[in-house]
């Protein structure tokens, strides 16, 4: 082999050598590392380490990572310090290397967990079912109901009463405790009645008593024979 090929070949491992080198540097940087995992939404198993003024940290990749209190949950968290130590789930949102900035998020894990569960509640929700449940809120066309298996329906304002309802809060309050049925499935909404579980209250029937051709004849006999002419 001469010198020359002998330089060359060693010039192009050196060449490679530094490529992989930097490759790895770039694979070890954690900061390269959370900006994959936001690209990717990868979910990531944490422990909240500390609780802070708004929201609480937790490590990702040796980074201190941050969780707003409005990113933790679904609901508004009256103590922060109850998920101290705890275990959740989040998602990486934003990432800022220069000012040392990494945001993460656990709220929108939580939103598809609890729209796969609504759905396959729905999914196993049958029309006909009748289900105990609180008035939510009241609208004019209208009130939801939140049912004792979580879900939440709408009662139509026609739905509520056989007897005729202008609007819903003319006959209910938020906080009632009712009875429905359900009466339809459509595009995950869940349509109730309660108009359907009341009793069906008959019209009593007016007897009318046709007399007898003789206690017409009768009568008017007895009508003429006391006129006076």
């Amino acid at each position: 082999m001469s010198e020359e090929m002998r330089e060359e070949l060693q010039e192009n491992e050196t060449v490679e050598t530094m490529a992989d080198y930097e490759d790895h540097i770039d694979d070890a940087n954690p900061w390269n590392r959370v900006t994959e995992y936001m690209e990717n939404k990868t979910v990531l198993p944490v422990k909240v380490e500390g609780v802070v003024n708004g929201g609480v940290i937790c490590m990702v990749e040796g980074l201190r990572g941050f969780v707003p209190a409005s990113k933790l949950s679904l609901t508004y968290i009256e103590d922060l310090e109850t998920y101290l130590l705890k275990d959740i789930e989040v998602q990486v949102i934003d990432v800022d290397q220069a000012n040392n900035r990494l945001v993460l998020s656990a709220r929108e894990i939580l939103k598809e967990k609890e729209r796969k569960a609504r759905e396959e509640q729905i999914a196993n929700l049958k029309v006909g079912t009748v289900l105990n449940g609180t008035v939510e809120t009241l609208q004019n066309y209208g009130a939801f109901v939140k049912l004792e298996n979580g879900l939440s329906g709408l009662v139509h304002v026609s739905q509520i009463s056989q007897k005729r309802v202008k609007v819903p809060s003319d006959v209910l309050n938020v906080g009632d405790e009712v009875k429905v049925k359900v009466i339809g499935i459509k595009d995950g909404k869940v349509s109730l009645s309660m108009k359907a579980l009341e009793e069906v209250k008959e019209e009593p029937v007016e007897k009318v008593v046709i007399p007898k051709s003789e206690d017409i004849g009768t009568s008017l006999g007895d009508l003429f024979k006391n006129l006076k002419l």
